[in-house]
């Protein structure tokens, strides 16, 4: 072997040396590099794998809370419409007990009426005193008899015009009676009355006139002809 053949086989082996050594050290560069990037990929993963989780319970919580205000604002309007018409209910109520307490005095005073007090009814039309009577017993009543202070101020106070009443000396002149064939025992006359003028006055008239000269509701009879026309007053 001559010494160029040496040398050019040493350098050969410097060359394999230099060029194994600079590959076999990119190697573990490079893996260096791959592993670095392994663990970033499982970091960014885990970070979004987390970050899904708590969007997860934040939408999940979201709902939640929106389902329980739905709930909460249904129950109230529920708890207003109630109480709105239980409200409505208790004023219904109240105005029934008022309407059956009304209809309850009513009828009482009703009964009261037909129980203990006559009904008094005034003639539509003018008729002469036998007439009148006529068109009270028709209808189950009869002339007023009057036969008490206190009953003759309340005749006085329902009328406003002359009126027959039941009073009459027709049987016996000077004898006067009342519908019933009872006697009259206190009269309530006008001044100077009664006088049967012309013989001719037997039937009682209530002389409501209070223009009259001496007229009160204790000085209001008058006798007169019993053919005149006027309204009779009816007691049942």
């Amino acid at each position: 072997m001559d010494l160029e053949d040496i040398y050019e086989n040493v350098e050969r082996r410097d060359i394999g040396s230099t060029t194994g050594a600079q590959t076999q050290s990119h190697g573990r560069d490079e893996g260096k590099d791959l592993k670095h990037r392994g663990s970033s990929l499982v970091l960014i993963t885990v970070g979004l794998g987390l970050i899904c989780v708590l969007l997860m319970v934040f939408i999940i919580l979201l709902n939640i809370t929106i389902t329980a205000e739905r709930d909460l604002i249904k129950s109230y309007k529920n708890t207003s419409n109630f109480n709105s018409l239980s409200q409505k209910n208790l004023v219904l109520e109240t105005r029934v007990k008022a309407l059956t307490a009304e209809k309850s005095q009513l009828q009482r005073d009703f009964d009261s009426l037909n129980k203990k007090g006559p009904v008094y009814f005034f003639m539509s039309t003018e008729s002469s005193w036998s007439d009148s009577r006529q068109y009270c017993r028709d209808r189950g009543a009869d002339l007023v008899i009057i036969n008490t202070e206190e009953k003759q101020r309340f005749i006085t106070s329902l009328v406003r015009e002359k009126v027959w009443i039941g009073l009459s000396d027709t049987e016996n002149e000077g004898v006067m009676k009342w519908v019933d064939n009872s006697p009259l025992k206190q009269g309530f006359w006008l001044k100077d009355e009664p006088n049967d003028y012309n013989g001719n006055e037997d039937c009682i008239e209530l002389n409501f006139n209070r223009e009259k000269p001496g007229w009160s509701p204790l000085n209001d009879w008058n006798d007169l002809s019993c053919s005149e026309k006027k309204k009779g007053i009816c007691e049942k």
